[in-house]
């Protein structure tokens, strides 16, 4: 199926995985939505993604933790904007890596917000216009750590099964209409994820890629526009991709 003039809205499009997939669509010829706290880094990312190949941008900032503007968000945009084709729901995070028991409760807040209100907010704002146009798909950011838990990453483990389960519902609950629903659960990615869990410490997040060739933002941005592509009647429901120096959540293998 071709994306060429197709609107997608991103979320958390302003870096990582977010601004790979922008210039993915860009470079298919959609039409552009970026959404992002970081406007700054949202221009940067326009600018780039109109020079491979976007026939238009649009910016806008949206923190997706806010239940309010999110809705005032999308009902400000011009007609032009409005038809929404495909969400890409995200923006996500993680913070922390420690016990549950002792762990600092404004990071699960912060996560629990982003990665699983924020996606709800979203797509209880985008889909309905989905569903009466009949046309649409919404791609959501999975993990693998939402099917395997690990030591110190319980709610954010937690965050990513709900995501999850909450794709597999909206997909039972739009079934008998066209609308496509998807799952893009990666493994190891390198992004700024680790330098954000840990609050900025460079030296703890560059040893989780240490000796080991993770995933790239591209890598994964490839695989949801390959998602994205297919027939209007194929429903890729879920696409897990890791390194190959990676088993799942648990299990790696480090390079001498």
């Amino acid at each position: 199926m071709s994306l060429k003039g197709k609107i997608v809205l991103i979320t958390g499009a302003s870096s990582g995985i977010g601004a790979a997939t922008a210039l993915a669509f860009a470079a298919e010829g959609a039409r552009l939505l970026l959404a992002a706290r970081r406007t700054e880094k949202l221009a940067e990312v326009a600018h780039e993604a109109m020079e491979k190949g976007a026939p238009a941008v649009h910016c806008f900032a949206l923190d997706v933790r806010d239940r309010a503007a999110v809705p005032l968000a999308i009902a400000a945009l011009s007609a032009e904007w409005a038809a929404i084709d495909i969400l890409v729901n995200n923006a996500g995070l993680s913070r922390g890596l420690d016990k549950l028991y002792a762990g600092n409760i404004d990071d699960w807040e912060e996560m629990i917000d982003t990665n699983v209100k924020g996606l709800l907010y979203v797509t209880r704002t985008v889909v309905p216009g989905m569903v009466e146009r009949g046309r649409g798909h919404i791609l959501n950011l999975g993990s693998t750590a939402g099917e395997l838990t690990y030591p110190g990453g319980a709610v954010y483990c937690a965050t990513k099964a709900a995501e999850r389960a909450l794709n597999d519902g909206l997909r039972q609950d739009v079934l008998g209409t066209p609308i496509r629903v998807t799952t893009v659960d990666p493994g190891m990615v390198e992004t700024e994820f680790s330098m954000v869990r840990f609050h900025g410490d460079s030296e703890r997040a560059a040893n989780v890629y240490k000796n080991i060739k993770p995933l790239s933002p591209d890598d994964v941005a490839e695989a949801i526009v390959w998602a994205a592509a297919r027939p209007a009647h194929v429903n890729i429901a879920r696409v897990v991709l890791t390194p190959v120096q990676q088993a799942n959540s648990l299990l790696f293998h480090r390079d001498a």
